[in-house]
């Protein structure tokens, strides 16, 4: 598989991930059964986006990726939809989220 539809499994695993865990919040603990049928199915996406991708691109490069991307994804949604901002020491967390997702992309790829 080539380079390129690995990254475009990436960036389906990561946005399917980023639903399925809203619609994990919709599901209100698992109590409505339409949302927990979307994140189901949704995280099967994502799960065999992830694969995939890790099929074509180094592992340690697409699961980081795809980890810190989907929590700061998480985070951002939460903040839109349900004006849940994180206090400064969240901020920063997911700063230094991106900050090692960056570090592994650009500077401790492996071959």
């Amino acid at each position: 598989m080539k380079p390129l539809f690995g990254y475009l499994y990436l960036a389906v695993g990561i946005f399917s991930g980023i639903a399925a865990n809203s619609f994990a919040k919709v599901s209100e603990g698992f109590t409505k059964p339409i949302p927990i049928v979307y994140m189901y199915l949704l995280m099967m996406v994502c799960l065999f986006c992830i694969a995939k991708a890790m099929h074509a691109l180094p592992v340690g490069f697409a699961y980081s990726t795809y980890s810190g991307l989907t929590v700061a994804g998480v985070v951002a949604f939460a903040m839109i939809k349900y004006n849940q901002v994180p206090n400064i020491y969240g901020l920063i967390g997911i700063i230094l989220i991106i900050i090692g997702v960056i570090m592994v992309n650009y500077l401790g790829r492996l071959n």
